[in-house]
């Protein structure tokens, strides 16, 4: 699902008051994390991750393989602050997707 720029607009605002659930630290990206994410993702839609200070990881490169791993939307990147956005396939979870569709 490619978002358009309303779409993006509408998920910023929503996650502007979302604190990160996932830090990236020393052991940068793994798979492990990255299933947690998709776990996420499933059940909370959007979501925040931020990059510790003592990780090699870029936020882009980390937003470029999260999204290349689970297929889901990079919504927006600011300093060390990645923000996801996934529908989710199961419908009870489908409260921001559908606020989304109607942007």
């Amino acid at each position: 699902m490619e978002l358009r720029g309303k779409q993006k607009r509408f998920l910023r605002s929503e996650a502007h008051h979302l604190n990160p659930i996932f830090q990236i630290g020393k052991g940068g990206l793994n798979e492990a994390m990255i299933l947690q994410i998709a776990e996420a993702l499933e059940k909370r839609e959007l979501i925040k991750v931020s990059l510790l200070q003592n990780t090699d990881e870029v936020a882009e490169e980390a937003a470029l393989a999260i999204q290349k791993h689970i297929h889901c939307e990079i919504v927006q990147i600011i300093g060390r602050v990645i923000v996801l956005f996934k529908p989710s396939s199961k419908e009870k979870y489908q409260t921001i997707s559908a606020k989304v569709r109607s942007v």
